[in-house]
Order: C-alpha cells, then structure tokens, then sequence
C-alpha cells in the first residue's frame, strides 16, 4: 500500500488510476521528487483521505473511517461531478458522433445509439443533483440501471454497426473507421468503469463517513458548546467545514491568514475536536450549517 513518504510520481507512473485521482483532489503534475504528503501539504488536501482513496482504488482496501476528512472527500467528489458532465461524457458523444457516421451513414442507427447515450447522460445528471444536493437516498437514483444503459450501446455497437449491407461499400476507409470504432469502444468502457468506482466509492466510504459520529465526539454534542467560540471563530468554524483552505477563509473574511490559523487552534483548544470531519459534525448538530448546502 501507498504511504505519505512514497514519491508521488512513482505512483502516477505506476497506477493508471492515479492520475484522475490527484486531479480530483485538486492536485497537478509538474512534481519532481516530493513525496505524497508533501504534495497534498503544499495545495491543503488531507494527506490521509488521498492515501485512503488511492489505497481504496488501487488496491481495494477497505477504507477506515477514522481517517477520513469529510470536507476534502466531498471536494474529491464535487471535481469528479465536474469532470463527467463538463469534459468526459460531452467528449465521449463527440467520438460517438465521429465513429459513427462515417461508418454507415444509410442507416438510423447512429441517431437512435445518440439518443441511447443521451438518456444516459441524463441519468447520470440525475444522479449527480441528488449527490450535490446530500440525497444519499439509494432509493432515490439507481447506479445499476444508468451503466446498464452504456452496456446497451456498447451491444447496440457490436451487434448492429456498421449495416452489413454498407460494410461490402467500404473500401479505403474500412481502416480508419474500424479505428474510430475501437477508439469509442474503449471510451466507453473506460466511463463505465469509471462511473462504476464512483459510485462504489460513495456507498463505501462516503456515506459511512457522513453518518458515522465518533462516540467521544457524539458525547460532546449532548451539550452543545456554542457558546464558547466567539463570532468570529464561529465565522471560521463555518468556512472551515466548507472546505475553504486557510487562505480562502482569510479572503473570504477579510482577515490575515495569521489570524486565521490562530483561530483555529483556539476552536480546537476549546472544542476538543482536532479532526475536520469531528469538526463538521459539530458544526452541523450545532446548526451552525446545513449538510445540503456544503459542497
């Protein structure tokens, strides 16, 4: 398993996976020699939910709850909410739209697999406005029906595409078209197994996570201890949680970053809580936020 001391470019030479994983994480390539936790240190990722998410998807560890920061998971997730509906999956109808057409244009099938693929981006878009709006409700979405659906047009594909009355027309093309197609063929796979860890990944770990309430920390909430933070470290306890770095919350607040590093040892001294995720469960047992609205 992946530890904080490893280099991080061994990892992202050696995991396929790993590069999505630190792009989600907010992180880029460009590392030289520094080590994971360096690398997380420097763009204020916890280093513990990146090894426990990398460890997760390359070896399929369990992950321990315990280790998880809340806040940075749901970051992690939010910018894999981005990549599918802003690049992957528009990208992904262009190659369709690229491989197909040309393949046999005398049929309908083209349309009707673009259609296919559209009520699967739907779904998709479904899915991911209940996530964003903290409807963990598996009731609510089904993970299994949206990648049946790209399962259909991979079939639609190998089954019915090109005619076999247009495949006896093609002549020098047949090369380049049969490329095409592979090309699609392998994106596609490759989003359906990407979906497919997505999801698996929030019904392991971050709904655990969401509902799990340390004990010491659940004894402490019994007396909510509001009233011992000032407003302004309330200010600070409230961006924290959000998942602002130190930098952001002093913009935000228009105060130093000194200040607000100070601020947050004194909520910790006075809280007793020293973990993001102790911290965001306080925040919201206290009402100080709302889950539905932390990114």
């Amino acid at each position: 398993m992946y530890k904080g001391s490893d280099k991080i470019c061994e990892l992202m030479s050696r995991e396929e996976d790993a590069i999505q994983i630190i792009s989600r994480f907010g992180l880029e390539m460009g590392v030289g020699d520094q080590t994971i936790e360096q690398v997380c240190e420097a763009h204020d990722v916890h280093t513990p939910t990146f090894l426990t998410v990398v460890n997760y998807k390359v070896f399929h560890k369990q992950a321990d709850l315990k280790d998880i920061d809340v806040p940075t998971l749901q970051r992690y997730l939010h910018n894999a909410h981005t990549y599918f509906l802003d690049f992957r999956l528009p990208r992904l109808r262009r190659s369709l739209i690229e491989a197909l057409l040309p393949a046999d244009p005398t049929t309908k099938i083209p349309g009707l697999i673009l259609r296919c693929y559209d009520e699967f981006v739907e779904e998709i878009r479904t899915h991911i406005e209940h996530e964003n709006a903290g409807l963990f409700d598996e009731h609510v979405h089904d993970d299994q029906r949206i990648t049946d659906k790209l399962t259909e047009i991979k079939n639609l594909i190998i089954k019915y595409y090109p005619s076999e009355n247009y495949k006896s027309e093609i002549t020098n093309q047949k090369s380049q078209i049969t490329y095409l197609l592979i090309s699609v063929m392998s994106d596609l796979w490759h989003t359906e197994q990407d979906f497919a860890d997505h999801c698996a990944m929030e019904d392991d770990i971050l709904r655990p996570a969401m509902t799990k309430i340390p004990p010491q920390t659940h004894r402490r909430h019994q007396q909510p201890e509001t009233e011992e933070l000032s407003d302004r470290e309330r200010d600070v306890l409230i961006q924290v949680v959000r998942g602002l770095s130190n930098k952001e919350i002093a913009d935000v607040l228009c105060i130093s970053t000194h200040t607000v590093i100070s601020h947050r040892k004194n909520i910790t001294r006075k809280l007793n809580i020293h973990s993001t995720a102790g911290l965001t469960v306080y925040a919201i047992v206290n009402k100080l936020v709302d889950i539905n609205n932390l990114d």
